[in-house]
């Protein structure tokens, strides 16, 4: 399951605070190649069911890419935490996500 994040409390509250895993998906609806791993990343959100899967779009809240530093889209941010653990900037297969993820699951 994929959850959008709609405000910046609602980021801290689900992603920062989680003792899961959480990849995050920063997009925005004008962006196609966001549009196309989209289907990828509902894929994966099925096949990690004990990682959180969201969503940002950059254009709603623009404070939390500031802050990640996140200025080409798509990027995935891998978090603990707070902690950043990797990111992947622009579209990659499928196969490269799941190997990203899994080095992060070690």
């Amino acid at each position: 399951m994929i959850t959008d994040i709609q405000t910046v409390e609602e980021f801290e509250s689900k992603v920062l605070q989680s003792t899961k895993i959480s990849v995050v998906d920063f997009w925005a609806e004008w962006c196609g190649p966001c549009r196309a791993i989209g289907p990828i990343f509902e894929e994966l959100a099925d096949e990690y069911k004990d990682i959180n899967f969201f969503k940002i779009n950059v254009d709603q809240l623009q404070i939390i890419s500031s802050k990640y530093t996140v200025f080409a889209i798509p990027t995935l941010i891998i978090f603990k935490g707070e902690e950043v653990l990797t990111r992947v900037q622009g579209a990659v297969s499928k196969d490269s996500y799941k190997k990203t993820i899994n080095g992060m699951l070690r």
